[in-house]
């Protein structure tokens, strides 16, 4: 995968985006980097450990999906953001996405399912 292709495909779709991540299952990082001029609002160690939780939170919520079918997004808004977390065209990547409150958070999941499906049709 172009993974530096697929994070500049997915900050394009939106300006309120601030951060997208791909890491793999395990929550290891694959790429990842902050919209230009975007202040960080969590420390290093308090962003690895927000990945951790979502990425554990994902695999937990996957134990079920034999009986309610596979996730597709995970959306929690805070008082200063929101957060997506949802696949990358398999069951192996993730994609952590941050943004404004007042980004379209429709608009992302679907523009960013359309990128996952292309990723898909290609393997």
């Amino acid at each position: 995968m172009e993974y530096q292709r697929i994070h500049q495909d997915i900050m394009n779709l939106d300006q309120q985006i601030r951060l997208v991540t791909i890491c793999d299952i395990s929550g290891k990082i694959i790429f990842s980097d902050h919209r230009s001029g975007v202040k960080n609002l969590l420390s290093p160690e308090e962003s690895k450990r927000s990945l951790e939780m979502a990425v554990n939170a994902w695999k937990e919520r996957s134990k079920l999906s034999s009986k309610i079918g596979r996730g597709k997004y995970v959306l929690a808004e805070y008082e200063k953001i929101k957060r997506i977390t949802m696949p990358l065209g398999d069951d192996i990547h993730l994609l952590y996405i941050t943004a404004e409150l007042g980004a379209d958070h429709d608009r992302i999941i679907q523009g960013v399912a359309r990128i996952a499906g292309k990723i898909l049709i290609k393997k």
